[in-house]
C-alpha cells in the first residue's frame, strides 16, 4: 500500500494537460485559461462621472454660487468641448467628464433653475470622478494560466476588450460501473441487486471539476465484457471503473483489463475508506479504478479523480479545502490507514471561535446515507494517537467544495 499523498503524486506527474484551443467567452464558462490574459484598453478609457450631477470647477462650486449649465455628457457620448469659466455641464453616471472640470456636483447638492444651477453644498476637487485606468490599464495582465473561469473572470476578460479566451480542452472521462449486480437507475431491484448509483455521483463529481462525463453503462464480471470496455474507451482522456478492484475472485478489473494492455501504476492505498484503488494506462487512456462501495468510490473520485482532472486540465495543484476544527467526542487510536471520517458540525462553536465537529458513529463503506449527510470529512494521519474531545483536527470542508 501506498500513502495517500504519494498516489496523488504520481496520477498527477504521469498525466498532461490537453491542447488548447480559442473559444468565445460565451462557451468558456467553467474551462481553464491555457495563457496569461492581458488588457487591450484602459478602464475607465477616461476620466469619467461616478454620479448624476454636474460637471464643475471645484474653486467656483462654492456654496449658494450659481453656474450656467451648458450642455451634458450622459454615458456614451463623447461629451463636448472644455468647460468654460463659470459654468457647469449636466453629467450622468459615466458621462465623460471634460476638460477643466475637476469635480462632480451631485445632483443632491444642486437646485437646477432653468440654464442655471445653484450650489446648495460645496463640492471638494476630485470628488464622484472615476480616472482613467484606475482600475486597470493596457497591458497590466490580471488573468494567469490555470485559472477555471467563472462569471467574474468572464466579465473581466469582457472588459479587458477580448471576445475569446485560450482554454484547455475540456477532459473526456468515461464511467463504467462494474458488476453482476448492477442495474440501471430506476430499474426495480431484486434483493440481489443494487442500483448504479456510482456511475452518477461519479459523473456528477467529475462535471462539477471541469470535465465532460462519458457513461459508458454497466460492465458484467466477465473477462469478455471487460475487454469490450478497453474497446469503448478508445480516444478518452480518462477511463473511471468502480468495483472489481478488490482481491475477490470476480474483482476482475485488474486481471481483464491487463490482459488487453493496461500497464498498472500502482494498487491498494494506505486508507480508509479507498484501499483497492488502482491507477494504469491502457494504451493512451489512463485509467483509475475505484472500489465500489459507494463511500469508498466517492471519497477515491475526490481525492484522485479530482487531481487526474486538474492535471489534465491544466490547473496547478490544489489542495483540499482543509479546515482547522475540534472533536466533540473522543476517537480511538488510528490503525495504519489514513482515515476520512464522515462527520457533521455541531450549531455552536468551541470558545476559541473553531467548528465543533462529530464523526458519524457508523463508518462502514457501503452507507451513502451517512456521507450524503456529512457536512465535513475529518482527516486522520496513519497511526494516529488516541484523541480526547476537543482535540484540534484537520477536516475536509464538504461545503467549500461546489458541487461534490
Amino acid at each position: 500500500m501506498i500513502p495517500v499523498a504519494e498516489a496523488e503524486a504520481r496520477i498527477r506527474a504521469a498525466l498532461s494537460p490537453l491542447p488548447t484551443a480559442w473559444v468565445g467567452v460565451a462557451q468558456a464558462a467553467g474551462r481553464v485559461l491555457a495563457e496569461r490574459l492581458a488588457a487591450r484598453r484602459d478602464q475607465p478609457a477616461a476620466d469619467i462621472s461616478a454620479m448624476d450631477g454636474y460637471a464643475v470647477r471645484a474653486a467656483e462650486a462654492v456654496a449658494g454660487a450659481v453656474l450656467t449649465v451648458e450642455g451634458e455628457a450622459a454615458a456614451g457620448s463623447l461629451g463636448g468641448p472644455a468647460l468654460a469659466p463659470g459654468t457647469a455641464r449636466r453629467i450622468f453616471t459615466g458621462g465623460l467628464v471634460p476638460d477643466g472640470a475637476d469635480t462632480i456636483l451631485i445632483q443632491e447638492h444642486a437646485e437646477r433653475d432653468m440654464d442655471a444651477v445653484r450650489v446648495v453644498e460645496a463640492a471638494a476637487a476630485g470628488r464622484h470622478i472615476r480616472r482613467r485606468a484606475e482600475d486597470f490599464e493596457t497591458g497590466a495582465v490580471l488573468l494567469e494560466p490555470g485559472r477555471r473561469l467563472g462569471a467574474r473572470d468572464l466579465g473581466l476578460v469582457v472588459s479587458l476588450g477580448h471576445g475569446s479566451v485560450p482554454v484547455y480542452r475540456r477532459p473526456r472521462v468515461g464511467i463504467a460501473g462494474t458488476g453482476n449486480e448492477l442495474v440501471p437507475p430506476g430499474v426495480p431491484t431484486t434483493a440481489a441487486e443494487v442500483p448504479n448509483a456510482n456511475a452518477v455521483a461519479v459523473g456528477a463529481a467529475v462535471e462539477a471539476f471541469g470535465a465532460e462525463a462519458v457513461d459508458l453503462g454497466i460492465v458484467r464480471d466477465t473477462p469478455e465484457a471487460l475487454a469490450a470496455l478497453a474497446e469503448r474507451a478508445a480516444g478518452l482522456d480518462l477511463l473511471v471503473t468502480t468495483g472489481g478492484a478488490s482481491v475477490g475472485e470476480h474483482d476482475l478489473v485488474r486481471s481483464a483489463l491487463g490482459a488487453v494492455g493496461l500497464e498498472l501504476d500502482f494498487w491498494k492505498i494506505a486508507m480508509r475508506p479507498g484501499k483497492p484503488l488502482l491507477f494504469g494506462r491502457m494504451g493512451a487512456v489512463p485509467v483509475l479504478g475505484l472500489p465500489g462501495n459507494p463511500v469508498s468510490a466517492l471519497v477515491c473520485t475526490l481525492l484522485f479523480v479530482r487531481v487526474a482532472i486538474d492535471a489534465l486540465s491544466g490547473r496547478p495543484e490544489g489542495p483540499l479545502p482543509l479546515v482547522p476544527a475540534r472533536l466533540a467526542d473522543a476517537l480511538p487510536a488510528n490503525e495504519q490507514r489514513q482515515d476520512f471520517l464522515r462527520a457533521t458540525f455541531e450549531p455552536a462553536p468551541t470558545c476559541d471561535g473553531l467548528p465543533l465537529v462529530r464523526a458519524a458513529r457508523r463508518q462502514d463503506s457501503s452507507m451513502l446515507a451517512t456521507l450524503a449527510g456529512a457536512e465535513a470529512l475529518i482527516v486522520r494521519a496513519p497511526h494516529a494517537p488516541a484523541m480526547p474531545k476537543d482535540s484540534l483536527v484537520k477536516v475536509v470542508h464538504l461545503a467549500r467544495l461546489a458541487g461534490f
